[in-house]
């Protein structure tokens, strides 16, 4: 498949079987993340793959952060919310959380640091789409949330940018649509 066809046919595959994925396979896509370009050749990025019970750590990360929800409900209800949040971390069988591990050279920008980060989540999930797998690129409070940057041992300026759930399609890819570039561009021309 050529770059191409893998920008233009990529989806988010939230839908994946449960086999395993090679640790191989994971290995080729994370070399393709970590060619994403990056100012001052800081390779700003880290990964934590996370297989079987592994995933419990995330899973964690994400019962804490749902059992913040000051919502009215019985002590079963809440237990068994909580579980289902910590069961999101089991939705495929790999989940790459990717980290931002900024420089601070004087010189570096931390937006810059961030930018070369979410590049190489792309050049991952293109890796994947061109290897058959489904991979689809998960934020919010769970990322975001100090129980993530204990769980994962980060230190203070780190952040996580993301986790990458992984595995083979058991969906058909979403139909997407997208305004032509012409659309978007403006030329300023001499």
């Amino acid at each position: 498949m050529n770059v191409e066809e893998a920008i233009r046919t990529r989806r988010s595959i939230g839908k994946v079987k449960p086999d395993a994925v090679p640790r191989e396979l994971v290995d080729k896509i994370i070399e393709a993340a970590v060619w994403a370009p990056n100012h001052f050749h800081t390779e700003p990025w880290s990964f934590i793959v996370m297989t079987g019970e592994g995933r419990r750590v995330l899973g964690k990360v994400y019962a804490e952060v749902a059992g913040e929800s000051k919502r009215e409900e019985t002590e079963e209800e809440r237990a068994e919310r909580l579980r289902k949040a910590e069961q999101n971390a089991f939705r495929s069988p790999v989940v790459i959380a990717v980290v931002c591990k900024p420089s601070d050279a004087p010189k570096v920008v931390r937006a810059e640091e961030l930018a070369a980060v979410h590049a190489a989540v792309q050049n991952l999930l293109l890796s994947a789409h061109a290897h058959g797998l489904g991979a689809v690129w998960r934020t919010g409070d769970a990322a975001y949330h100090p129980a993530a940057k204990r769980a994962f041992n980060l230190e203070e300026g780190d952040e996580v940018a993301g986790y990458i759930y992984v595995g083979y399609p058991d969906m058909e890819p979403p139909h997407a649509k997208r305004t032509p570039g012409t659309e978007k561009t403006v030329w300023l021309e001499g």
